[in-house]
């Protein structure tokens, strides 16, 4: 059976899609940039995925990434602006301005609280992932985070989790589960460290990846099925 549990936060327990509109509407009013409409936001979302996975990769390093999708988003939607740095910061700090629940997350974590332990895994920015934890109530939940600033790596690397691993109780590790949304940083970092995956994937995305996964959840509520039918 199931001894731990790896959560992944953004977009499976908390949204950070909606986390990421609300700081980024808000960030255009704060620097007079005028309206940034919900298109524009879905524009910038998929520049922003485009880095992530180049970090990923390790192709680009995140204190690249942060600024450049930034001026890759205002060269695309043609606005002169030049301090992406001070726009970069208050956007980031502003993610935690405001909790966005997916689904029924935190109820789930915590009716599970004392059957398993529960840790947190994220490639956030720990400025902003640990206020977000705190706000949430995840943090009372949790019995650890592991955010990658603090790490000194990130997911899905090798190196990421055998830090996980080594600061969590010795367990078998098919005894360890990773819950996560993303193919490339959860699911592949989970069978790189030889651990159970399971997909969150509310939206019915095709595995186009080719990662192997155990288990495919649609709604975060399935994952007692997941738990109840292992071991």
């Amino acid at each position: 059976m199931f001894k731990i549990i790896l959560w992944d936060i953004d977009n499976t327990l908390l949204d950070f899609n909606s986390a990421e509109a609300y700081s980024l509407k808000r960030r255009f009013e704060e620097f007079s940039l005028g309206e940034c409409n919900d298109e524009a936001v879905a524009r910038y979302n998929k520049i922003n995925i485009k880095y992530w996975e180049k970090l990923e990769k390790g192709e680009m390093a995140k204190s690249e990434i942060l600024e450049a999708r930034f001026k890759e988003f205002f060269s695309t939607e043609n606005i002169p602006f030049n301090r992406v740095k001070e726009f970069n910061e208050a956007y980031e700090n502003g993610i935690a301005d405001k909790i966005f629940f997916n689904e029924n997350g935190l109820e789930i974590v915590e009716s599970l609280k004392g059957k398993y332990l529960q840790y947190a895994v994220t490639n956030g920015s720990y400025s902003v992932q640990s206020v977000r934890l705190k706000k949430s109530g995840f943090e009372k939940l949790f019995d650890g985070a592991f955010i990658s600033d603090s790490v000194g790596f990130e997911k899905p690397s090798k190196e990421y989790f055998s830090y996980v691993l080594s600061h969590i109780p010795p367990v078998d590790r098919g005894e360890v589960l990773i819950v996560g949304d993303s193919l490339t940083s959860d699911m592949l970092g989970g069978v790189n460290a030889g651990i159970k995956c399971c997909w969150y994937n509310p939206q019915r995305n095709i595995n186009s990846k080719g990662v192997k996964i155990d288990y495919e959840i649609f709604s975060l509520s399935e994952i007692y099925s997941v738990l109840e039918n292992y071991g």
